[in-house]
């Protein structure tokens, strides 16, 4: 009984290295923001390659999710968890100590690689490690709140360490981190992967996918830039159809595929990725829009920027954990299904803000709708992702869910950007800006709308129920 209790404890315990690595993971996403007028300054960035600290690393992370979440079920889930943190710690420290622009950027694609192998082995080892029901949506709770918190809590520290301590830290800060969840890993984690599994490596699928889905980021991420009609953009758009075309073709021919699409029969985690994909591109853009507006038309500070995302984050926090217990009671479609209605309103609200607006009067109450909107859209559409998945295909639906809501957030952000920059021009007017970032916000709430139909008509109701009925059970089993 003592060692039952024991093997209990270890695996919370475990949970908290995991979350803290996943968290870090998504920080990293936005950390650098609010550091990169004073990055621009030290490294002599040009305005042009400036953005690309940032989109270096959403494209490396979501290029390569899904190798990444196959090498965890082939290779064993802890060891490929932590290579991918010493090269994310490695590639931080590297980062700090960038001496120049080029070296700026190509550490932080590195360290994107990094989070595309470590994110999606974390995500199954927690999906392998608790079991389905109640005990999986606790773990999944927590990892949703501190997942969806990771990018309000990024703005905010990067404010902090780039105020006080200086650029490098928003990198080196993942260091220490990044070494000591590697070598706590080994006493709290288990090894797993799939042993029934053929142990032959897809190498043509996993570079199809990996430059056609990197392929698709670049053209997305870039297009504001390079146009959306110009030759670059629909010559990269079209090399990456071909490339995800000859993906498809090879894996229906593998012996052994990178994706089994077998996979896809699940209904359920089919529509869970097509809503992963529109929560993405809805909220992963409101942080961009609300930091813009912020500090471009309210003159707020980095520092009173990053400060204005603390209730947006704690709301966060508590609606995950709020979702993961409700979708124990009454399963994870009518919960996903109240989230995309509540980010569909908050991002309503949000395009009602004004030029002469105020933190309490445009930006609090659309904050704290949307952030609860958020924790009861992520927790169970990644509870969705992979219930009724095989544990030896659990690093694939992480990697996934994870693909279709970084594909998604990058998708989102290039539309929604161009339809801002289509009204703001090379205008600073704050009239003019608030017209533009209102348009973006409108647009976004469509995104919302179109995943609660996505989450209608796509997961299926008996799953949600029988997950319902898996909660129940270790409650029966003890009262018996």
């Amino acid at each position: 009984m003592t060692d039952a209790a024991a093997a209990r404890d270890k695996r919370w315990i475990a949970l908290i290295l995991l979350c803290t690595a996943q968290f870090v993971v998504v920080l990293d996403a936005s950390i650098v923001n609010v550091a990169l007028p004073t990055i621009k300054d030290a490294l002599d960035f040009s305005e042009s390659g400036l953005p690309w600290v940032v989109n270096a690393y959403v494209l490396t992370f979501g290029g390569f999710l899904l190798l990444g979440g196959r090498l965890a079920d082939l290779l064993g889930r802890r060891r490929v968890f932590m290579f991918g943190l010493v090269l994310f710690a490695l590639a931080s420290l590297a980062g700090g100590l960038a001496a120049d622009s080029g070296q700026l950027i190509a550490a932080r694609a590195v360290q994107g690689l990094g989070a595309a192998i470590l994110s999606p082995a974390a995500l199954s080892i927690v999906a392998t490690t608790f079991r389905d029901g109640a005990e999986r949506n606790k773990a999944l709770g927590i990892w949703g709140a501190v997942a969806g918190s990771g990018g309000a809590a990024g703005v905010l520290l990067g404010g902090v360490l780039t105020e006080y301590v200086g650029w490098e830290w928003v990198l080196w800060v993942n260091v220490p981190i990044g070494i000591a969840a590697a070598a706590l890993a080994p006493s709290l984690i288990a090894e797993s992967h799939a042993e029934q599994e053929v142990r032959t490596f897809d190498v043509a699928g996993a570079t199809t996918i990996t430059l056609g889905l990197s392929a698709l980021v670049f053209a997305l991420l870039d297009a504001e830039d390079a146009g959306w009609g110009s030759t670059q953009t629909i010559g990269v758009l079209a090399a990456a159809a071909i490339l995800l075309i000859a993906f498809v073709a090879i894996e229906r021919r593998s012996r052994a595929p990178l994706v089994p699409f077998s996979i896809f029969r699940l209904r359920t985690l089919t529509g869970a990725n097509v809503v992963g994909i529109l929560v993405g591109a809805s909220l992963f853009s409101m942080f961009y829009f609300i930091s813009l507006y912020m500090q471009q038309v309210l003159g707020f500070s980095a520092i009173k920027a990053g400060l204005s995302y603390l209730p947006l984050a704690v709301s966060i926090i508590l609606s995950a954990g709020i979702a993961s217990s409700l979708v124990t009671r009454v399963g994870f479609k009518p919960i996903l299904a109240t989230g995309m209605v509540l980010i569909a309103a908050g991002l309503l609200w949000f395009s009602q803000i004004s030029a002469d607006g105020s933190f309490l009067a445009d930006i609090l109450g659309p904050s704290l709708l949307a952030a609860v909107g958020l924790g009861f859209a992520f927790v169970p559409v990644t509870i969705a992702a992979v219930s009724g998945v095989e544990d030896r295909e659990q690093g694939l639906a992480s990697g996934l869910i994870n693909t279709s809501q970084q594909v998604g957030g990058a998708l989102g952000l290039a539309v929604l950007a161009a339809i801002a920059n289509s009204k703001i021009g090379t205008s600073t007017d704050p009239a003019t800006l608030t017209d533009g970032f209102s348009s973006a916000f409108l647009v976004g709430a469509g995104f919302a709308l179109l995943g609660l139909v996505a989450t209608l008509l796509l997961i299926r109701t008996s799953d949600s129920r029988a997950h319902v009925k898996l909660g129940a059970e270790p409650a029966t089993e003890s009262s018996s």
